[in-house]
């Protein structure tokens, strides 16, 4: 029964899956992604956003990187993913040097969430043990499913949400939240910078006091309820998560702990492995 039971992740992934095969692998991500972060230290908060929008729809697959066909609608093309276009040519960089270095061997998959614990890294965030051996898929199935519905847990959810202690986000998804049952003075300050129509691309830090940094500025806001977006406000507001943000709010370290720990997990969603899926050449299209 326990092999009936056990995801079959975890017995195919592992932390020195390209020891053998290309062993300067990790190496190559680290330095894409530290050039890029040098450049535009917003580009932290993108790649590890990337990681949560390729693993919340099909699975941790690159599905997200896939240009259109002539048979299929990406999910690149999505609204959410439309701001990632600096983003996925960081991933293809890095996909280039390693094809150089060793073809047809590290799968895109791979490479975004190794770039998502080296941009985490690069600004002071934590870093974690990334287990490795996903493939990337061949198809676009693009089944939308809830945290829950991925296995992963209100804590987990929560300690994950705080990927918004970095980055920005567009007037477009923050007007129902300041036009809406607020503070005044949250409201005051955020009106003027995202008016009730038109201005959509206006953008406003997640973090209103540290959003280049990777700290636990987010759960602060939230304690004093200045989140930014509906969905930040509600992980404080009187629910059963309102005692973790506090914990996080206080406690740092914790805070960075549990967020490695919840993005190995989110890490190993729905993964295709040894003869499933197959290695890109080029993360937007399918051999």
């Amino acid at each position: 029964m326990l092999l009936l039971t056990t995801p079959p992740a975890a017995f195919c992934l592992s932390t020195d899956f390209y020891a053998q095969t290309c062993p300067r692998a990790l190496t190559a991500v680290r330095a894409v992604v530290r050039g890029a972060v040098t450049k535009d230290r917003r580009m932290a908060a993108s790649l590890i956003r990337l990681q949560f929008h390729d693993c919340f729809v099909r699975g941790c697959d690159a599905s997200v990187l896939l240009d259109n066909t002539t048979t299929t609608v990406s999910e690149k093309g999505a609204v959410p993913n439309r701001r990632f276009t600096k983003t996925f040519r960081v991933i293809e960089d890095a996909k280039s040097t390693l094809e150089r270095i060793c073809p047809g061997v590290v799968s895109c998959a791979d490479i975004i969430a190794v770039a998502a614990r080296d941009a985490s890294a690069s600004v002071e965030g934590p870093s974690w043990d990334v287990e490795l051996g996903r493939r990337d898929s061949d198809d676009l199935n693009t089944l939308i499913a809830l945290f829950r519905k991925k296995g992963l847990n209100s804590r987990e959810m929560v300690a994950l949400s705080g990927a918004h202690t970095l980055g920005t986000a567009q007037c477009l998804a923050f007007r129902d939240r300041v036009y809406g049952n607020v503070t005044v003075d949250f409201a005051r300050k955020k009106r003027r910078m995202c008016p009730a129509s038109g201005g959509d691309r206006l953008v406003q830090p997640l973090d209103p006091v540290t959003p280049t940094s990777f700290d636990n500025n987010y759960f602060k806001a939230l304690m004093i309820r200045k989140g930014l977006l509906v969905t930040d406000q509600v992980l404080f507001s009187g629910g059963e998560t309102d005692g973790v943000v506090d914990e996080y709010s206080k406690d740092e370290g914790k805070f960075k702990n549990e967020f490695a720990a919840a993005m190995v997990k989110m890490g190993s969603i729905e993964v295709m492995t040894g003869s499933d899926g197959q290695i890109r050449r080029t993360c937007s299209k399918a051999n």
